[in-house]
């Protein structure tokens, strides 16, 4: 059974007493059919009066889930002859940063993504999520590869953000990741970029310069962990819940502000409830996207994102010069 989260505390503790009905009717053979159904009745309204309602932090506990479905999974369930490619040809490869070629319903693409592990030994492997910079080479390395044969790119961002450490800057992180977003930028295959957990700061917009942006329901995308917004407003990362909420990182948020081009169904409770019903919504919008994307010239395509990137935000004329709000 998947983790539970502290705001699913009466959820649990309602599922746990229908168990138990259930377990003592299957033991004594008295019917209690009527009591369950009542009680099953109570626990749909009470999911729907949870999940329907979520703040901010309920959803940033849910994009930071142990369980939550990662690159690689989706991977598995949405394409086939999966070829995973390695390095970033100048230092190394970056195990947070999982990229290959592989076949979308028999189209050929390069699909990548941010990857973290699942357990302490996996997650120090990959970093935790946190790419150093030959991730983001990497990425680029493949990026490029797709456009030289004319192969759609799908990206998958889940991150906290680009590793900070002395190592990663002396091989140039910042560098890396400024790269990333001038050389996507002029990228003539599509891209379609989907947020399916943390999208936080440079570390996941070094993938996320695309034609087309959206984020999984309970997934957030920020400049800044709310955790480190609290540190610096209010000197106190404990006010990390005051942060989420005034920050506006939330799918919702950002879909409202269009930022993203729209948000992707999540299973009830969370996408590490049912990973097979999730993929096949991230299938749905990947079908949709890439059968709309299939009609734009190659001439046009990097013209339009330029134009979708121009658009975000509102400019206000002070004194002369521009302001961006």
């Amino acid at each position: 059974m998947a983790e539970d989260l502290p705001f699913e505390k009466p959820i649990t503790e309602l599922r746990g007493k229908i168990s138990e009905l259930k377990a003592f009717t299957a033991e004594k053979g008295i019917d209690l059919s009527g009591e369950i159904e009542k009680l099953e009745a109570r626990m749909e309204q009470l999911e729907e009066d949870i999940y329907g309602n979520m703040s901010p932090w309920n959803r940033v506990q849910i994009a930071r889930h142990n369980n939550r479905p990662t690159t690689l999974d989706y991977i598995e369930r949405l394409f086939t002859d999966f070829l995973e490619l390695h390095g970033d040809r100048l230092y190394g490869d970056d195990e947070a940063i999982v990229g290959g070629i592989a076949k979308y319903k028999g189209r050929p693409v390069t699909v990548i993504g941010h990857q973290r592990g699942k357990g302490t030994k996996e997650n120090l492997r990959r970093n935790f999520g946190m790419p150093h910079p030959e991730g983001y080479r990497k990425a680029m390395r493949l990026m490029k590869q797709a456009e030289k044969f004319k192969r759609p790119i799908i990206n998958f961002i889940d991150t906290k953000g680009a590793y900070p450490g002395m190592a990663a800057e002396e091989r140039g992180q910042s560098e890396a990741i400024a790269r990333n977003l001038i050389e996507m930028a002029d990228l003539n295959v599509p891209v379609i970029c989907v947020v399916i957990g943390e999208g936080g700061s440079g570390g996941a917009l070094a993938l996320g310069v695309g034609d087309r942006i959206y984020m999984l329901e309970n997934s957030t995308y920020s400049v800044i962990s709310p955790e480190g917004a609290a540190a610096l407003l209010w000197k106190d990362a404990g006010q990390a819940q005051r942060a989420a909420e005034t920050m506006k990182i939330t799918a919702p948020d950002l879909k409202e502000l269009d930022l993203i081009d729209g948000i992707i169904t999540e299973v009830r409770g969370g996408a590490h409830r049912d990973v097979e019903k999730q993929a096949a919504y991230i299938d749905e919008t990947l079908t949709s996207a890439l059968e709309e994307l299939a009609e734009v010239k190659e001439e046009e395509i990097v013209q339009k994102r330029y134009e979708k990137f121009n658009n975000i935000g509102q400019y206000d004329y002070v004194n002369g010069t521009n302001s961006v709000n």
